[in-house]
């Protein structure tokens, strides 16, 4: 996929602030600190478009990114970080499932597993939601470059035993690996969108 242009148009807080021009969108889904930022960086071969941070929890908005003039990439609040409080844990949750549940327009989720671990019990209630509400979605194991060969391979088996109903691909940030991958996934949703 050549990104022609690739620009941040808006965060929303509330469903009053949701774009709604009707163009498609990718959503990107996963626990806080997972690499969201990375990975949507990592696709779009920009540094700092999607801000990373150290600090999980960080993003407590709807980012939303016009690529090339015809679809947006959509960055959900991540969950399941502790050291936030309960309310604001059950809000993200809200925002997430409402936006999940009303957008036409949303062609594919993209779950971001970290490779390193098995899902955890809030990745297996993401996907089985996925799953049941018929949403299309993916699957990346992200941090693909933090384990050797062998142990990637035993890791990926694992998740996606563990998601057995999702497709589920490989990427770095860092090499790039599994990102044309990825791109095939996301230009088929967009290029089915009516």
């Amino acid at each position: 996929m050549k990104v022609t242009s690739a620009e941040f148009v808006k965060s929303a807080f509330t469903h009053e602030h949701w774009i709604d021009d009707r163009r498609p969108e990718i959503a990107f889904l996963g626990r806080s600190n997972v690499g969201k930022s990375s990975l949507i960086n990592s696709l779009l071969l920009r540094k700092g478009l999607a801000r990373t941070s150290n600090t999980p929890g960080r993003t407590q908005s709807i980012n939303y990114f016009l690529i090339n003039e015809d679809f947006y990439f959509v960055d959900l609040p991540g969950y399941g970080y502790a050291k936030v409080s309960k309310s604001m844990r059950a809000d993200w949750g809200v925002m997430a499932e409402e936006y999940l549940s009303e957008r036409d327009q949303l062609v594919l989720c993209v779950q971001l597993i970290d490779s390193r671990h098995e899902p955890t019990r809030l990745d297996l209630q993401l996907n089985e939601w996925l799953n049941f509400n018929g949403k299309p979605h993916m699957a990346v194991a992200t941090k693909a470059d933090k384990l050797g060969a062998n142990q990637l391979s035993k890791q990926l088996k694992a998740i996606r035993l563990a998601l057995k109903f999702s497709e589920v691909i490989a990427h770095s940030s860092e090499t790039g690996k599994g990102r044309d991958d990825v791109w095939k996934s996301i230009q088929s949703a967009v290029s089915r969108y009516p």
